[in-house]
């Protein structure tokens, strides 16, 4: 049986057994020993398949098998299949537990087991063709939830979790899920929604409002620097090789309306080391907006500007704004306004009198109700973020 492919250049730095001593007793291969048993855990896109490939490559000289909880996915019913985008993968009772936990008992015993093959686009197991897998040295259980059963977790002689950003989860599991198993980006979005009903809750501590909101306001910076222009560069590795990258435009700077643009200022200084970010204080009463400061780059004429405001309601403040950076000499085309939540009226405002300015936005809200406020929304941004709603 092909277990899977070598990762060339990788180290692990865990357990392996002793080759000068294979029937030493700390040896998982000792003929008086069960299979040794690693479980291997972490959150979606997390980089599992990574770590049990450098596993497996570590203990070449045994016998190893990877047995991956997806394969005991349960098979969709018709009516679950009629709401596939609402169904929930990464729940337990997703998965067939009873199936997962008698094959790794199987295994552990030293006999052979059929593991069920599943359809990612179909969402539904192959009735009659089996992956066969013979008893092994060394049994890797890897899957998002395998430490979520104790009768799993009770046979496992080693437990790996594996940690990652998660950004760097959520834009793997969309490369992942749209390519490889068939679903649509709206079913995958779902995570970020998740962040946004969190933040949403009116009664979700200010710790929890602060993370989450860190965490959609990064996904919304790094996807409008994805906007901004690059130019192909050739740079010379450690190993000699020469690799043909790009280079991202280097005059850019950040514009913060104060001051819930503020909240932002930190995701952007870690997505671009030492930019230069100004600020705009516009009060706002009602339909009327009036400019009361504003600091910024001498040279902003010359550079790319994202306008920071987590929340675009009737559009005025945004436009104002706008036509501040405008006056100073930036191109219309030059500036991206990134916001957390929008309401679709904001969108027009801005969208109409300035049609070459791009909006990024987590989310696209209902709209406005009679007091001008984002329906649904998330209350006062600024004083739930810097702990001012008391």
């Amino acid at each position: 049986m092909e277990i899977m492919e070598d990762v060339s250049g990788a180290h692990f730095s865990g357990w392996r057994p002793s080759s000068t001593n294979p029937t030493s007793p700390s040896s998982p291969t000792a003929p008086s020993q069960q299979p040794f048993v690693i479980g291997v855990s972490g959150g979606t896109a997390s980089g599992k398949t990574t770590v049990c490939e450098l596993i497996i490559q570590q203990l070449q000289d045994h016998r190893v098998v990877l047995v991956c909880q997806d394969s005991f996915y349960r098979g969709l019913t018709n009516e679950e299949l009629k709401h596939v985008h609402k169904y929930n993968f990464d729940h337990p009772d997703a998965f067939d537990t009873e199936q997962l936990v008698e094959t790794l008992s199987k295994l552990k015993s030293g006999h052979s087991v059929q593991v069920p093959i599943y359809d990612f686009k179909l969402h539904q197991r192959s009735s009659d063709i089996f992956r066969l897998v013979n008893a092994s040295d060394v049994i890797i259980m890897e899957g998002i939830l395998v430490f979520h059963e104790q009768r799993v977790r009770d046979m496992m002689n080693m437990k790996i979790f594996v940690d990652a950003d998660p950004d760097v989860r959520l834009a793997r599991r969309i490369k992942r899920d749209t390519v490889d198993r068939g679903r649509d980006v709206h079913s995958v979005l779902e995570q970020t929604r998740g962040m946004h009903t969190i933040i949403r809750d009116k009664d979700v501590s200010k710790h929890d409002f602060v993370f989450y909101s860190d965490r959609l306001i990064r996904l919304v910076v790094e996807h409008g620097l994805g906007y901004f222009p690059f130019k192909e560069k050739q740079i010379i590795t450690p190993t000699g090789a020469t690799y043909t990258g790009v280079e991202f435009c280097k005059q850019l700077c950040g514009v913060s309306i104060i001051r819930s643009g503020e909240s932002m200022e930190n995701a952007l200084r870690a997505c671009c080391k030492g930019i230069k970010i100004g600020k705009i204080l516009i009060h706002r009463q009602g339909e009327e907006t009036q400019l009361i400061y504003e600091k910024l780059p001498n040279d902003i004429s010359e550079r790319h500007v994202l306008l920071m405001d987590p929340v675009l309601s009737t559009g005025n403040t945004a436009s104002q704004a706008i036509e501040l950076l405008i006056n100073k000499g930036v191109p219309e085309a030059n500036i991206i306004f990134l916001n957390l939540i929008s309401a679709p009226e904001g969108i027009n405002c801005v969208c109409t009198r300035f049609p070459n300015i791009k909006i990024i936005t987590s989310e696209i809200e209902e709209g406005l109700n009679d007091q001008c406020r984002v329906i649904p929304g998330l209350g006062e941004f600024g004083d739930r973020y810097f702990g001012t709603d008391d």
